[in-house]
């Protein structure tokens, strides 16, 4: 046991930070689309050159010279877009900045493999914990060339992230790459171009609390108008007072939108963010805002009424009721999702399958157990090798995104979310739980164990059952007969309580009553089994003796 990693004690995950919910911008004129196009282009190139200047100057970025690039983009705009625009490239620059931490990370765990195994000998076997050697001297040297490959990367990486640089397209890198490959992704020059410009316009901007309808640039009333300030080199477009262009398209919003019309009538602040998705030739509007933070409850309160173990997997969530007690009832739960096709079509199956999970969690009255997962350090090619089914398998499962779609929708419900250390559920689940909990109409599987032994770690109990009996005889001086009783549990020692009624049609209602009550089966006095053993006298087995001869 000296080789286990310390296990992290369970937590109550905390509810989302922000909501996002969006609509489609229905009714929109041919004047309108060519507004939305102009004033998303011009933004677009102010953005551009802004994320150039702050990539630029990397880690001397300072107060000051955020000051100086607003000012210099607020004469050619106004002051909120400009506000709008350098919080992007803000936002922008920081998220690049972690990906190339979460780069670094990969390739030093890539670079530590490589190098483990080729220390080893050519064709020596790995352990349950560490691989082995390679199975060639072919490979050997395919790998070794590998390694410095690796090394060379992460020299370049780790330069770049001291210096402050970081590598962003406005756009996405994966849009740019299509660019020379139009066959295989099925589009035209032409296709690429409009889908290209579309991604690069910027037509976002952040709310203000206390202003009207909670954002001054992009306005949207409570009746459902979408209205825009203008720029000021376009502002000759506008067709409303004060420089503003108001949109033919009336919207609202199905999902949350009471929400948003409380927050609109109030006046709190509202970001909005209107995107042109070229594939179906449609306009969207997309409105966010901030939660404050909830008090989570106590883990001890999350834990009163029992939870549903949780296992996650590449095609399915694997789930079990258990008690308070850590007792599993019922039967298996399985909530099936495809995550092939479209993303959009992988998220509504993440979706549809979380929602019968917390339908059920609802109805009982559960808390949700799921694990605290991260397989950014595990899905590297060097990590299992040749096992290329397996990385894409690890690769494939939605772990982030379906953790953080599940604590949205559990806190709309109502519903806790506890959090547990993944380390062992799997193994010790299958080693103490998936032979006992299957009978000759039950097959449970690995995963379904897995979600029990969760459940388990969620309510702070250990996985493993009950221990066997004592070796020694019915006494217990080899310790307590289970591992889930401790010595201040009331009651450990005391009979196990009796359901009134007949086991069988052919009992009788209230026998064996007392069957657990040895003074109640005893003649009158108390039972030997609770007084020290007492030899009988002479007299008394004389006189046993004499009535046995008559």
């Amino acid at each position: 046991m000296g080789g286990l990693r310390q296990v992290v004690a369970p937590f109550v995950a905390p509810g989302p930070s922000g909501v996002a919910i969006r609509t489609r911008l229905k009714g929109l004129t041919g004047g309108d689309e060519e507004v939305l196009g102009l004033v998303g282009d011009h933004l677009g190139a102010l953005a551009s050159r802004d994320l150039k200047a702050w990539c630029a100057a990397g880690l001397e970025h300072d107060s000051e010279r955020w000051a100086e690039r607003k000012r210099a983009l607020t004469s050619e705009s106004s002051s909120r877009w400009a506000g709008s625009v350098t919080k992007a490239s803000h936002d922008q620059w920081a998220l690049a900045r972690r990906g190339l931490l979460a780069y670094i990370h990969s390739l030093q765990a890539g670079v530590r493999t490589l190098a483990h195994r080729l220390s080893l000998p050519v064709g020596e076997k790995g352990t349950k914990h560490a691989p082995g050697g390679y199975r060639s001297g072919q490979e050997w040297f395919a790998k070794s060339r590998r390694l410095r490959v690796l090394e060379d990367r992460l020299q370049a990486a780790q330069a770049d992230w001291h210096a402050g640089i970081v590598h962003v397209v406005r756009g996405g890198k994966r849009l740019l790459n299509t660019r020379h490959h139009l066959e295989a992704a099925g589009l035209g020059e032409a296709g690429w171009r409009r889908r290209w410009r579309a991604e690069r316009r910027f037509l976002q901007a952040d709310g203000e609390s206390g202003k009207r309808c909670g954002n001054e640039t992009i306005r949207v009333t409570p009746d459902g108008e979408v209205s825009i300030k203008l720029p000021a080199p376009l502002a000759y477009l506008a067709n409303a007072p004060h420089g503003r262009y108001v949109l033919a398209a009336r919207v609202s919003f199905a999902h949350r939108g009471e929400q948003w019309a409380d927050r609109v009538s109030a006046n709190r602040a509202v970001a909005y963010r209107i995107h042109e998705d070229t594939g179906r030739g449609r306009w969207y509007l997309t409105a966010s805002w901030t939660l404050p933070p909830v008090q989570t409850i106590p883990l001890d309160a999350a834990r009163a009424k029992g939870v549903v173990g949780v296992d996650t997997n590449a095609d399915h969530l694997a789930a079990w009721r258990l008690d308070a007690h850590g007792n599993p009832l019922g039967e298996p739960l399985r909530f099936s999702y495809d995550l092939t096709g479209t993303a959009g079509h992988r998220d509504a199956q993440v979706r549809h399958a979380l929602i019968r999970l917390l339908h059920f969690a609802r109805r009982h009255g559960l808390t949700i157990a799921v694990e605290d997962l991260d397989f950014t350090a595990e899905t590297t090619r060097e990590k299992h090798g040749r096992r290329k089914r397996f990385r894409n398998l690890i690769s494939g499962m939605p772990v982030a995104r379906l953790r953080a779609r599940l604590v949205s929708m559990a806190t709309e419900l109502g519903i806790p979310v506890i959090a547990v250390d993944p380390a062992y559920t799997s193994r010790w689940g299958a080693q103490h739980w998936q032979q006992p909990l299957t009978t000759t109409g039950r097959k449970p599987t690995r995963h379904d164990a897995a979600a029990v032994a969760i459940g388990r770690r969620a309510l702070g109990h250990p996985i493993r059952r009950r221990t066997a009996p004592p070796p020694h005889d019915r006494s217990d001086r080899a310790g307590h007969r289970t591992v889930q009783a401790v010595s201040v549990a009331p009651g450990r020692e005391g009979h196990r309580p009796r359901i009134p009624g007949p086991r069988t049609r052919s009992v009788p209602t209230g026998t064996a009553a007392n069957a657990v009550d040895q003074n109640a089966q005893h003649r009158p006095g108390r039972s030997a089994e609770h007084e020290p053993w007492q030899q009988d006298s002479p007299l008394s087995l004389q006189k046993r003796s004499e009535r046995v001869r008559t």
